[in-house]
């Protein structure tokens, strides 16, 4: 097929129809990346948890509804299996001295038994819109995208409060600076395992709202969530700083992390849309991470040639003159 015919074979309604599923599941990886961004930018931690907590949120979710609990409660459950599973990490690493990335592969590990133990060693178990009220769903996009965006601005209002607080700071301060912390009596180690717990806790919540949409839990559903998140972080940073070229508070940044989870949902959807084997996401998601990470330090270093290059013109300019 010529260049000219597969373009021509694009459909742009087709594009336009899957935009909208594309941007309810953003939202809901909008939510993961507020937790990895927890991790990630707040406490300086590589945590590799994320995979696992992801499932064991969806895992949770799923069976607690099939068991007739009501929706709200089995994602509150699904939260707090989170919170454990970050807890461990935590644990692990501050208690035991196992390095952080470390301490999240075992975790993540071990998690992948629990959620199969969970999901009663079936590898997949299914929940059926038509028989549960489910808060969101790949059948009514529109209400999931509403849903979605809810629990986003709900979300991103508590951690605005949160990290506003005493403690949150604290975690914050942890993250920029340990050892100037711990001078200010913190308790960096506790810090640590409060923040693990709180991001792997949203991760799981994300994976129980995932787990709804699509209708189903399965035991690689998290398997490459950390880099979906980790590109959600870098995707919303790098366009805030776009925007905001003198800065921007802390909720405005929080808000452009979770719209990072939609902007890589869209461009997946582009991709699938273009006929791109779809084989070749996790490809695609790496190089689209590695652009993103470098665009800030590329920026900068032009930065840093453009000043050298003013202070030689300068300097010349100067000798010059004294020369005159």
């Amino acid at each position: 097929m010529s260049l000219g015919a597969y373009f021509a074979s694009l459909s742009i309604p087709n594009l336009i129809g899957r935009l909208p599923g594309g941007v309810a599941q953003g939202l809901i990886w909008g939510i993961m990346a507020l937790g990895v961004y927890i991790t990630f930018r707040l406490l300086d931690v590589a945590d590799l948890t994320v995979d696992g907590s992801f499932t064991t949120g969806g895992a949770v979710t799923v069976m607690l509804t099939l068991a007739g609990c009501p929706m709200w409660l089995a994602l509150l459950v699904a939260l707090a299996a989170g919170l454990l599973a970050g807890l461990v990490t935590g644990l692990l690493h501050t208690k035991l001295g196992i390095p952080a990335i470390l301490a999240g592969i075992l975790t993540q590990f071990a998690l992948y038994s629990i959620n199969l133990h969970i999901m009663a060693m079936h590898a997949n178990q299914s929940v059926n819109p038509d028989k549960y009220a489910l808060l969101l769903t790949g059948r009514h996009v529109p209400q999931s995208i509403l849903v979605g965006a809810i629990f986003v601005v709900a979300i991103i209002a508590l951690l605005y409060w949160y990290f506003g607080t005493e403690q949150g700071s604290a975690m914050r301060a942890t993250g920029s600076n340990p050892n100037m912390s711990r001078a200010q009596g913190i308790n960096i180690d506790n810090m640590k395992v409060l923040g693990l717990s709180l991001s792997n806790g949203l991760v799981a919540l994300s994976g129980g709202l995932m787990a709804q949409y699509q209708g189903f839990a399965d035991i690689n559903m998290g398997r490459g969530a950390i880099v979906i998140g980790l590109a959600a972080v870098i995707i919303g940073e790098v366009l805030c700083d776009a925007f905001f070229r003198k800065g921007s508070s802390f909720w405005v940044r929080l808000g452009f992390v979770a719209l990072g989870g939609v902007v890589y949902y869209i461009v997946m959807v582009i991709i699938l849309w273009l006929r791109l084997n779809s084989n070749d996401l996790k490809l695609v998601t790496a190089v689209l991470v590695a652009v993103f990470l470098a665009v800030p330090y590329l920026q900068g270093q032009r930065r840093s040639s453009f000043r050298a290059a003013a202070r030689h013109a300068a300097a010349a300019k100067k000798g010059g003159d004294a020369n005159a």
